[in-house]
């Protein structure tokens, strides 16, 4: 199996070579397209990830990311789009009526369970950063719109967690970032870090309600927030692993798997004070943690296999969010050993891809296995963001 090299790639100044890729990504509307060869397009999730990690660099970015999927922010019930009223698209290609790969996936296409939370908490981070109160009440409308959908579309069972049940048997099944189909959970799925960024959502959100002078609904967002972080807490953990559940399927019932989805929570504010400490050394044993990161899927759960996609492979932002919350919490030598893993798989590779695969000899982007041969596409704005944002603190 190859695997990558140093060789004179390193000599390249980084952050120069991020900035150049990110560059490379940008649409003249001045939003992130996720990545190329194959996803040179809007999407939701990414493309507001990545402009969370370039508020720092350049917030014009997540400010025109905000803009454009305000536009195209849902309207109406539309089951073959999975289209509901306030909810933030999956992705859509300007040119594409859809998915130039698959017949029967039209665009824009919504089919995301966390894209509309995540589009409330970097609207948040955006108005922090800049204070920017005009471009705030010009979209005040589609906040409210996206808090709605959380509350009416995506707890449709009125349980507080948001969850997904795909509508479109062309299209994606799994709704949440690790959105391939090497897994199976009986829908509707209400997946473990989903429920984060809801948390995250709604807190931020009612700060920015008490700016708008909306004090009632501050409240009823905070009020929400609460009972979601207690049942949450107590729904999704595992006792016996310190952990928590990938996800609760159809039935209620825990998925019991350990991956890298729950690291997301930690930057969120959802978990219950006394798990904290838990959750990190559970990310940093070594059936998750290695020297190039903390992979997807634990080498300890059946299934697992370096080359997978998501059952194995190390995917740079995906470290990254989780490098947020270390620092955001003060585990300042767990931060600093996942940025140290992140940029030596640079170093290694001589760039930074959309996910590679841990081997003991090194780093491998190609796979022999044919169930897994794709290769990682690069540029991806948030592997590229990752690094710049690294290389910046």
């Amino acid at each position: 199996m190859p695997t990558a090299s140093i060789q004179s790639k390193t000599k390249i100044d980084p952050k120069k070579q991020a900035a150049r890729e990110i560059e490379s990504l940008k649409d003249k509307r001045g939003f992130l397209k996720a990545g190329q060869p194959v996803f040179n397009r809007l999407f939701g999730r990414d493309s507001l990830i990545a402009a969370w990690q370039l508020l720092d660099f350049d917030p014009n970015v997540a400010r025109a990311t905000l803009e454009i999927l305000s536009e195209l922010q849902g309207t109406k019930v539309d089951k073959q789009r999975e289209e509901e009223p306030g909810k933030i698209i999956h992705e859509t290609d300007f040119k594409l009526k859809e998915h130039p790969g698959i017949k029967g996936f039209p665009f824009p296409y919504y089919g995301a369970v966390d894209s509309t939370p995540l589009y409330l908490i970097v609207f948040a981070l955006y108005f922090h950063k800049t204070k920017d109160e005009v471009f705030l009440r010009e979209h005040w409308h589609n906040i409210l719109a996206a808090v709605d959908w959380i509350i009416k579309y995506g707890d449709q069972d009125q349980d507080l967690f948001l969850e997904y049940a795909s509508h479109n048997k062309h299209a994606l099944a799994n709704q949440c970032w690790k959105d391939s189909c090497e897994y199976e959970i009986k829908a509707p799925v209400a997946i473990v870090e989903t429920q984060g960024y809801e948390y995250l959502a709604l807190t931020e959100t009612s700060r920015l309600a008490r700016i708008m002078d909306e004090t009632r609904l501050a409240k009823r967002l905070e009020d929400r927030a609460a009972r979601l972080k207690n049942t949450f807490n107590e729904k999704f953990w595992m006792p016996d692993e310190e952990f928590f559940a990938l996800a609760l399927d159809g039935g209620k019932k825990q998925v019991k798997n350990v991956t890298s989805n729950p690291g997301h929570l930690l930057f969120t504010g959802i978990i219950q004070s006394n798990k904290t400490d838990a959750v990190v050394r559970r990310l940093f044993r070594k059936d998750l943690f290695t020297h190039r990161g903390i992979r997807t899927y634990s080498e300890n759960e059946p299934g697992f296999n370096s080359d997978s996609y998501h059952m194995g492979a190390v995917w740079p932002h995906d470290n990254w969010i989780i490098a947020q919350g270390l620092k955001k919490l003060g585990y300042k030598h767990e931060y600093l050993a996942l940025k140290k893993a992140i940029l030596e798989a640079y170093a290694e590779i001589g760039f930074l891809p959309e996910f590679y695969r841990v081997k003991k000899d090194g780093i491998a982007l190609q796979s022999d296995d044919p169930r897994y041969s794709n290769m990682p596409c690069y540029p991806q704005a948030w592997s590229s963001g990752a690094l710049l944002n690294f290389l910046e603190e």
